[in-house]
């Protein structure tokens, strides 16, 4: 995969601070059958547990708004398949673009910009390409792997997830890794 692609946007995020939005709850009928859900955290929560255990980094980047953002929720977000798999391999946080809350990482605190509209934190995750959805990966030093635009079900997710999840990311190229699975 392209190395610019991969820039070390994030190696800021080993000391964060101040990020307090609660994570969503999952309603579908999957969550309420008993099925594994995903164990969503706040920012702060991954970075204390990467301490203990590091495990990649996978972030939900949504907004209220997003009918797409919901639709993952809903759906995506929900298959067992997908929940197990992310709550073994990675740490999931949900970040909304416009939160109003600030953030602080590594001394330098992000904050909401109203001429964007957008969160700052959320403008560097997702390197200035404002999309909702959009999921970002980060390794288990929380440097960036790569921002993923769009909405995805769970087939499309589940190969995403797995890519960078099992390191694939470090062998071969997104293209080769797809034409294979």
């Amino acid at each position: 995969m392209n190395k610019l692609f991969f820039l070390p946007l994030l190696l800021l995020l080993g000391s964060i601070t101040g990020f307090t939005t609660a994570p969503a709850v999952p309603t579908s009928k999957a969550a309420k059958k008993g099925a594994e859900t995903i164990k969503w955290l706040t920012i702060e929560e991954a970075a204390a547990k990467m301490k203990g255990q590091p495990k990649k980094v996978f972030i939900d980047v949504y907004t209220d708004w997003c009918g797409w953002c919901k639709k993952m929720d809903k759906s995506t977000f929900t298959d067992p398949a997908v929940a197990a798999y992310i709550n073994k391999h990675y740490y999931a946080v949900k970040f909304n673009a416009e939160s109003k809350a600030p953030v602080t990482l590594n001394g330098h605190t992000y904050k909401y910009n109203p001429e964007y509209k957008a969160h700052e934190l959320a403008v560097a995750l997702l390197q200035g390409q404002m999309s909702f959805p959009s999921t970002v990966y980060l390794n288990e030093k929380m440097e960036m792997l790569s921002p993923v635009p769009g909405y995805m079900n769970a087939a499309t997710i589940s190969k995403i997830l797995s890519f960078f999840g099992e390191d694939n990311h470090k062998k071969m190229s997104w293209q080769e890794y797809e034409k294979k699975h």
